[in-house]
């Protein structure tokens, strides 16, 4: 379920964020920069967004009952759907409004100094928020690459902070050259044209990140390293014949269920088969504690029978 990694980052991303909206709201109404309204409202979205991940955390950990009997751990995969949308139709398209407004009815340059200071500051708190993310992330993802990673990742908040950090990075960077460049050219479209580059930058990290929690949120199956862990240690038993299919859904970050078809020897008795079926479970739980629900199906007793010893 929530683990501490995944509050972690999410209190570092809030802290930062709504610092970082107030002095850019602050340096906005001084200074008339629509680049800086939009990174404001950047910086209020992701704060809003990350209390919903806290949401989405508080709720997948409530316990299973009659109407979920396998929990609300895919909670957290629908908040983070909720992000993926709040990110594009807000922050992405907020951002391009105020661009194109501002293309249409351009604001004077002002003095530019308020903005270098906050988008410098902005910068380093962002800075801060991605490495805690980024300290995060790296511990699960051993040897892929950075994509593949973030492909198999099972909880969506770090890589959500992660996405939205970079987002957020590189629209200040997009701002403070707008900025710039329209002070250095004296043209007022330089601030219009930056802010539109930043919405259409959240645009495509929220249509990233809704890619990567429909995949969770619909039935994603466990880390394929942990389905080849599970036919080996299959095979391992004396009593299985042949190991017909393995079928996983992710319900939570740290809870998968298993379903497994095996052939048993046809010379075990019932007895024999039930302690198979206990000792194999014994083993997939010791080496993949995540896996709470099993489900064998025995094909060798009957075509339907099935063993199930829910986790405890």
């Amino acid at each position: 379920m929530a683990t501490d990694s995944s509050k972690k980052t999410i209190f570092a991303a809030i802290g930062s964020n709504l610092a970082i909206a107030i002095t850019k709201f602050i340096a906005a109404s001084i200074t008339g920069s629509s680049a800086m309204i939009s990174e404001g409202i950047h910086s209020v979205v992701d704060t809003g967004d990350q209390l919903v991940l806290l949401l989405g955390l508080h709720r997948s950990q409530k316990p299973a009952d009659d109407s979920h009997p396998f929990g609300y751990g895919q909670e957290l995969y629908f908040w983070t759907f909720i992000v993926a949308i709040l990110i594009f139709a807000i922050g992405g398209g907020m951002s391009i409004y105020e661009g194109i407004t501002h293309l249409i009815n351009p604001s004077p340059l002002e003095d530019p100094i308020w903005n270098y200071i906050v988008l410098s500051m902005a910068i380093i708190l962002e800075g801060f928020s991605w490495t805690v993310a980024l300290k995060e992330f790296l511990p699960t993802k051993g040897k892929q690459n950075f994509w593949q990673a973030i492909k198999n990742s099972k909880d969506p908040t770090v890589f959500t902070i992660l996405f939205e950090d970079t987002a957020a990075i590189l629209g200040l960077i997009v701002a403070l050259i707008g900025i710039f460049l329209g002070h250095l050219f004296n043209n007022v479209y330089f601030d219009g044209i930056a802010s539109i580059i930043i919405g259409i930058i959240l645009s495509i990290v929220a249509v990233l990140l809704a890619r990567e929690s429909k995949g969770l949120l619909v039935g994603e199956s466990a880390n394929p390293q942990t389905i080849a862990n599970i036919r080996s240690l299959s095979k391992t038993e004396p009593g299985v014949q042949e190991f017909i299919r393995v079928l996983t859904m992710q319900l939570a970050p740290q809870e998968v269920l298993l379903n497994l078809e095996i052939q048993f020897s046809k010379n075990l008795t019932g007895e024999e088969i039930a302690l198979t079926v206990e000792r194999l479970e014994i083993k997939i739980r010791r080496k993949h504690p995540e896996i709470k629900q099993i489900f064998i199906e025995a094909k060798s007793l009957a075509a339907t029978r099935k063993y199930s010893q829910p986790f405890n």
